[in-house]
């Protein structure tokens, strides 16, 4: 069986059955993303609470990556590359993300349509190892008006 590893630590919690991304929250209640130690906060270097953001957002923007991104500093299979989505999701209280959609279709997705986050395989790295990075879903808009999580 193959090992999968996070493709950065720090990234998100896993492995977990309901993955969290991790940001940084400062003193005056602004998050950034991705976590980091510190940053400045009314010129001063403060240190940075660690938090998990919301697993749920909407979608804010979108595109499709028609092309393989140059390589470097590409980190994924040049062979086996798909066109993908990538867009932007708004995390309710918190900030947003600029992620993987687990959609590629653009027919498929609407901006304000709402997301929620997995944990997606990436590619492999130098040791044979299975990458594992975040990207966002599409919620079955039936199940969310429902309330179900």
């Amino acid at each position: 069986m193959t090992r999968s590893v996070p493709l950065a630590e720090g990234l998100f919690t896993w492995p977990s059955d309901d993955p969290a991304l991790i940001g940084g929250k400062a003193s005056d209640g602004s998050i950034v993303f991705p976590y980091r130690e510190h940053r400045l906060v009314g010129g001063r270097r403060e240190k940075l609470e660690p938090v998990e953001l919301p697993r749920r957002g909407t979608l804010w923007t979108f595109t499709t990556q028609r092309f393989c991104p140059p390589i470097p500093p590409y980190a994924g299979d040049a062979e086996a590359f798909e066109p993908f989505a990538v867009g932007y999701v708004e995390l309710p209280g918190a900030l947003r993300v600029e992620a993987r959609l687990t959609e590629p279709d653009p027919e498929k997705l609407r901006i304000g349509q709402p997301m929620e986050l997995r944990i997606v395989p990436f590619g492999k790295n130098k040791e044979g190892a299975q990458t594992m990075m975040f990207a966002f879903a599409p919620v079955d808009e039936e199940e969310d008006s429902r309330g179900e999580q």
